[in-house]
């Protein structure tokens, strides 16, 4: 099987076993890897039901089709599995070194399944699965984790859980790459592994021979071109990271401010910056992803003279303008600890955003404030809530729930920003017109990456597909229309794993496809590959549907969906979600309650459930 290592293992916790299947290549070709793989994977693993703490929960991680090839920025994997935050569908994609790591030794996806008695690590080495006792590394940070296991394994590469995995924060994350910080953030996953008592997964790259591909030179030629047009094409990231975009941001109106209430964070927004960060003398260098040439991960001096990680856009904006913090020292410190700790940073920051406005009207009787006056703009406020969160502690254990589950405890629900209790990114749905439906069905509830189409509103083509020229934010024609070929594209780049920011660079459907022919030597046309990302994105969609998910699932809070803000989006609010849905399901091919029709299953070869 070209281009891919066929192989996936199977590993049972509680019985302490495994063993390897070889993976179904036409299934390869429908679903193609990543996160199309993984959804088919749950769906035959996981019954829609089931408990995402529970036994019959599994945790699944897949690679691309590209990785392990000279493609740039293919580096990456996907986790997948049903979310303790949302009860709903839940994937994470993750950049570093890990998923390279994977493939290297021998697999193209892991399905963990049970749960164990004691804290555990598995080691994939050499086509090989075993399982250690991890205990004496339970309670350790996730830098110390990885680094326990670079002395022991030096080559190895580490995904592991902190404290908050642990303790079953459901907004815990899991980490790669130490220090770096890469994570797995979203839907609350490393408390899947907390679950199951799973400290860390190891990957060992082997002496295997690399992946055989059916046109390698060719490969290498197309993807060393691309390569070189990246760092130019992408200067903006690879010059200042992803804060690099949050003047723009701000410009735009699409800035978070005060838990999505106001229209601007003023002259404070550029001390949050990346360029500020990079003035400021603390960038000791770039970090890149395997196989990339943008590098917009920032490694930095921390105050206690260690190296650490920048924060990126969406916590520096979470963090700082969502909760007015313009102390950047405040915001790395609070980045740093949620790092350690294993907790998304979007869910965190918008947590305590959520807090601090409770807090204002005097909604937090009967919390354990741990003695703290949680106002607008208090950094130290912020690092204490962090810790709190990632340890459980005080009122860290109710927002460590996410705000729609704190929401039943104080406050209310009205200003709880979030989507199927999936708490949204740094992106406003006032800003660009395509957001709030893109938001709204979202397979994992409220995500910019499964869309992206607010990129289509500002720079972004998609020839493919006959959007020739970027999209008017604040226009109504093809917006459905956009939203639906923008979430099928992501689809596509989340099962091939290719980095979106690829795509700011010049990457299109049409160099995809020409590499992934390059690859595994099929004949695939466009309309082929552009059906399997409808396939997949419907195949979730279905999955959800089996779980009880429908359109009063499909909404958000009457804040961003209804009230006006100022800054750059004017006095703008998005289109009406009903009436969006309704154009959005016809298009799709689903029933007015946002269920995949059966001719639509077999049109895309989907087995219906």
């Amino acid at each position: 099987m070209l281009g891919y290592r066929g192989k996936l293992a199977i590993v049972d916790l509680g019985g302490r076993s495994n063993e390897v299947e070889d993976l179904d290549e036409a299934e390869l070709r429908a679903y193609l890897g990543g996160s199309g793989l993984g959804a088919l994977l749950l769906a035959r693993f996981v019954p829609p039901r089931s408990d995402p703490l529970g036994p019959d929960n599994a945790l699944i991680v897949s690679v691309g089709p590209f990785c392990g090839t000279p493609v740039p920025t293919s580096g990456r994997h996907q986790l997948t599995s049903l979310s303790p935050l949302t009860g709903f569908f839940a994937e994470s994609d993750v950049g570093g070194r890990w998923g390279w790591a994977l493939q290297a030794s021998g697999f193209d996806a892991l399905v963990v399944r049970g749960l164990s008695d004691r804290p555990v690590a598995i080691i994939v080495d050499c086509g090989a699965i075993r399982i250690e006792d991890a205990s004496e590394l339970w309670g350790a940070d996730c830098f110390a984790t990885e680094e326990a296991y670079k002395r022991k394994y030096p080559l190895s590469e580490t995904a592991c859980i902190g404290e908050a995995g642990e303790k079953l924060v459901r907004i815990a994350s899991v980490m790669h790459d130490g220090r770096h910080a890469r994570a797995a953030g979203r839907c609350g996953l490393g408390a899947v592994m907390g679950s199951k008592k799973l400290k860390a997964i190891v990957a060992l790259p082997s002496e295997l021979e690399p992946k055989e591909l059916h046109a390698t030179a060719a490969l290498r030629e197309s993807a060393a071109r691309m390569a070189a047009r990246l760092p130019g094409a992408a200067a903006l990231l690879s010059n200042f990271g992803t804060m690099g975009t949050i003047g723009g941001a701000q410009a735009l109106g699409d800035l978070p401010v005060k838990n999505w209430r106001l229209g601007s964070f003023g002259d404070a927004t550029t001390g949050i910056s990346g360029q500020r960060l990079s003035e400021s003398g603390r960038l000791v260098k770039k970090y890149y992803c395997r196989q990339c040439t943008i590098g917009c991960g920032r490694t930095i001096a921390l105050s206690d003279g260690e190296l650490g990680a920048g924060p990126e856009y969406e916590t520096a904006s979470m963090f700082g303008a969502n909760c007015l913090v313009s102390d950047i020292e405040a915001i790395i410190r609070a980045n740093e600890l949620a790092n350690r700790l294993g907790i998304d940073t979007i869910s965190a920051g918008a947590a305590i955003a959520f807090l601090m406005e409770a807090f204002e009207r005097g909604e937090t009787g009967g919390l354990d404030l741990a003695g703290m006056e949680p106002s607008w703009g208090d950094g130290e406020a912020l690092v204490q809530l962090v810790g709190l969160i990632g340890r459980r502690e005080g009122v860290g254990e109710v927002l460590g729930e996410g705000v729609a589950r704190a929401a039943e405890v104080f406050g209310d629900g009205s200003y709880a920003i979030h989507s199927k209790g999936l708490e949204l990114p740094a992106h406003d749905p006032r800003a660009f017109g395509s957001m709030a439906l893109s938001y709204a069905t979202g397979n994992r509830g409220g995500c910019h990456l499964q869309g992206l189409t607010y990129n289509f509103e500002k720079s972004l083509t998609m020839p493919e597909r006959g959007f020739d020229a970027p999209q008017d934010r604040f226009g109504s024609e093809r917006k459905v229309e956009l939203v639906a070929r923008s979430q099928d594209l992501m689809s596509l780049l989340d099962s091939l794993k290719l980095c979106k920011f690829s795509l700011f660079g010049g990457v299109r459907a049409a160099d995809a496809l020409e590499w992934l022919n390059c690859v595994t030597g099929w004949d695939m046309g466009m309309e082929e590959l552009l059906r399997a990302g409808e396939r997949i994105f419907t195949f979730k969609r279905a999955y959800n549907a089996s779980i009880g998910a429908a359109r009063e699932d499909d909404s958000l809070p009457d804040r961003v969906a209804k009230e006006p803000k100022g800054g750059g989006a004017g006095t703008n609010v998005p289109p009406d979600l009903a009436s969006s849905l309704d154009e959005y399901y016809s298009f799709r091919g689903w029933d007015k309650s946002g269920i995949p029709r059966r001719a639509t299953l077999e049109r895309l070869g989907i087995e219906p459930s």
